[in-house]
């Protein structure tokens, strides 16, 4: 049976280290340590990597290790099951869903984490995206992390190479873990044998990921996944006429806002109708209806997120279409340099030779360099449709 770091996709550095901290934990719990104070396991890890390297899987399959009753991270024991399917009493994970991680959420995990875990091993606070804490949460953080308790361990992701977007208050406090982009060959075998996805297929999507397995495994499972990279990809050689690019700005936006409406759209109502009838919504007995008058404003916040939680979707959604571009145009001025590195979008070369043959070098690096200004521009709360027109103005023109 495979174990929790089987879902550590090309990561064997990262793995060696977490296994090792692992059984130092175990050996802690079962009364064994002979190895010095209780702080030879950290109380706080900081996971870095490029988009797509694993690291919010990294600390999950960490946590599951914590709590193995093994200490190895075996896969099959209840601890390791539990945590890995997110059911674990002691292991408390934040997904930011809208743009940022509030105070009060943190406040809340932090109160958490002061709790003796139920488990008798650990309480792990696990935290995706810790660039996203405002101000506020990480100074509720800080006071967590800078006196934690004794068997509280918590673990922060954040998307980047370099650790610098997390406060440096809190990285200073972490022990840092540098996750790198997998390989192609090491994708394509995860989404063979973990996904079942045929050779061919997992061969393809590993290739034009960008070495980010979740957008790997979408790709080879979601018809219309691949369906919306390759508008995107046909983009920089169809703007012939100016008003080609307010027609593809109009195309990617709706795709964006479309994505958002599938993923959130029966989500969101499901979570209002299971709010009214907690509120006593449809109650006929005494006091019915002040309880459906008070909860005007629980319904009201629960809006607010959805809203946010959307508007997080369809940004991530055209910074994937960003990317996608932005590799597209890297893949020119390979092909017009005439390098052999590794092309982002292989299946595209005939493309990229094409425009290749077509713009200058200087041309084809301000249009990459408007792709990313586009990015930065999103980053800073631009509207999205302004931006991405701006963008293709500027593609158009080269």
């Amino acid at each position: 049976m495979s174990t929790v770091w089987s879902q550590v996709v090309g990561q064997p550095d990262a793995v060696e280290v977490l296994t090792a901290s692992a059984a130092v934990a175990a050996s802690m719990v079962d009364g064994t340590f002979a190895g010095g104070p209780t702080s030879a396991v950290a109380h706080a890890w900081l996971f870095t990597g490029p988009p797509g390297s694993g690291r919010s899987v990294a600390a999950k399959a960490f946590a599951a290790a914590l709590q193995c009753e093994t200490g190895v991270g075996c896969g099959s024991c209840p601890g390791c099951r539990t945590t890995m399917a997110g059911t674990h009493a002691d292991v408390h994970v934040v997904v930011p869903e809208g743009l940022s991680i509030s105070v009060a959420e943190m406040r809340s995990l932090v109160q958490i984490s002061a709790r003796r875990p139920t488990g008798a091993r650990w309480q792990v606070v696990i935290i995706t995206d810790a660039d996203r804490l405002t101000e506020g949460a990480a100074n509720a953080l800080l006071k967590a992390v800078e006196e934690p308790p004794e068997r509280t361990v918590f673990l922060l992701a954040a998307p980047s190479d370099h650790p610098e977007d997390v406060p440096v208050t809190i990285r200073s406090r972490c022990r840092h873990l540098g996750l790198r982009t997998p390989s192609p060959p090491a994708i394509a075998e995860v989404l063979q044998s973990r996904d079942g996805i045929e050779p061919a297929m997992a061969t393809w999507a590993a290739s034009v990921c960008g070495g980010h397995v979740g957008r790997a495994r979408r790709l080879a499972t979601d018809e219309a996944a691949r369906t919306r990279r390759d508008s995107v990809l046909r983009i920089p050689l169809n703007l012939r006429r100016l008003s080609d690019a307010f027609d593809c700005a109009d195309d990617l936006v709706k795709a964006a806002e479309a994505d958002a409406n599938e993923v959130s759209g029966a989500r969101d109502e499901a979570e209002k109708e299971a709010l009214k009838t907690a509120m006593g919504h449809g109650g006929t007995g005494k006091g019915a209806a002040s309880a459906t008058r008070g909860s005007a404003a629980a319904i009201k916040e629960l809006e607010r997120r959805q809203k946010s939680r959307a508007t997080r979707t369809q940004r991530d959604a055209i910074d994937l279409a960003l990317v996608d571009l932005a590799g597209f145009y890297r893949d020119v001025l390979v092909v017009s340099s005439g390098s052999q590195a590794t092309l982002t979008h292989p299946d595209r070369e005939r493309d990229a030779r094409q425009a290749a043959g077509t713009w200058t070098q200087e041309s084809t690096l301000r249009r990459l360099e408007a792709v990313l200004a586009c990015r930065e521009a999103m980053e800073l709360n631009v509207k999205p449709r302004i931006a991405i027109e701006a963008m293709l103005t500027a593609l158009h023109y080269g």
